[in-house]
């Protein structure tokens, strides 16, 4: 469906952000139309390889939801991956989030990738919060370094331009301590980084970094933007989690104190009033003031559901819930 929302009627930009979040080089151009268009469509296989998948063209805002949120067995019986990602085109969605990345071979997700028609536009490894880059540990941060890696070769391998981080935890030591330890990893990730396409994407999670966990609203996100800052780095963002920290400050002001900052959304609601994670659209997220934000920094990319999900029935409602929050 459409909206009147003006973010919805700026045409995309050619800006650094709106071209990685088309995907990796060597996109190939899908007819799509219509919410309900499929979630990406494979081109005509070539005679050395399999079909080039690429996601819907002409979207500012592309829709997605994470791998793990999609159902694993259907009447009882285990779902392929290809069958899964499948699920998520059939429930509307422009694209997958790969967040079970550690589960996987590059060569899986790739085939999966072109089986299906399914765009895959990022991946995660959940072993961020066990194998920690601000560990005191140094075999501890070694594996993450190598988790990290393997996500941004998948990603690559798949078709997608990113990999989500937590970068560690607040409890393995004093900030400045743990902020150095984060930072000399990152950097030791940034040359394949640059040499596969892939940006490092720093996560706003509840892991006591950069806010204040214990203080009440109103802060601000300066902490994260110097953070990212201190890399000078085209190759690492943010990946902006917009209900994680409603708790701690207005997500409006955030967007804007990121700018350019903003590569790739998270999507799920919270409740101040209830003190818990909500459905997207539900709790009391002032998700006017996001669009009004993303309007102004001019965001092209992707936003990516983390809420429960199912079969293509669930599936479909949390695309509905994304549409309506961001008047797409």
């Amino acid at each position: 469906m459409k909206s009147s929302h003006p973010m919805t009627d700026r045409r995309p930009s050619l800006s650094r952000r709106g071209f990685l979040a088309a995907g990796a080089a060597s996109i190939v151009a899908t007819a799509a139309s219509g919410a309900l268009a499929p979630a990406a469509e494979p081109a005509a296989e070539p005679a050395d390889g399999p079909a080039v998948v690429s996601p819907p063209q002409g979207k500012r805002i592309l829709l997605s939801c994470k791998l793990g949120m999609i159902a694993k067995e259907a009447g009882g019986k285990p779902l392929s991956l290809v069958e899964r990602l499948k699920l998520a085109a059939q429930a509307g969605f422009d694209g997958v989030d790969f967040d079970e990345a550690g589960g996987y071979t590059l060569q899986q997700a790739r085939q999966a990738v072109a089986e299906s028609g399914v765009f895959v536009h990022n991946a995660i490894n959940h072993a961020h919060w066990q194998q920690r880059l601000t560990s005191a540990n140094e075999a501890e941060r070694a594996q993450g370094r190598a988790n990290i890696e393997h996500c941004m070769r998948l990603s690559h391998a798949a078709g997608g331009s990113g990999v989500l981080i937590v970068v560690g935890r607040g409890g393995d030591g004093p900030a400045e301590v743990i902020e150095d330890r984060c930072r000399a990893e990152i950097k030791k990730l940034l040359p394949l980084a640059a040499s596969l396409g892939q940006m490092i994407l720093v996560e706003n999670v509840w892991n006591q970094m950069f806010y204040d966990h214990d203080a009440p609203p109103e802060q601000t996100a300066e902490k994260f933007v110097a953070f990212i800052d201190r890399f000078n780095s085209p190759w690492v963002g943010m990946y902006y989690d917009i209900g994680n920290h409603w708790k701690y400050g207005q997500p409006g002001e955030w967007i804007r104190a990121f700018g350019r900052r903003c590569v790739k959304l998270d999507v799920k609601g919270f409740s101040r009033a209830d003190n818990k994670f909500t459905d997207i659209g539900a709790g009391d997220l002032p998700w006017d003031q996001v669009r009004n934000a993303l309007d102004e920094i001019g965001f092209t990319g992707w936003a990516t559901a983390e809420v429960g999900g199912g079969g293509v029935e669930r599936l479909t409602i949390v695309r509905e819930q994304m549409q309506k929050a961001f008047g797409v």
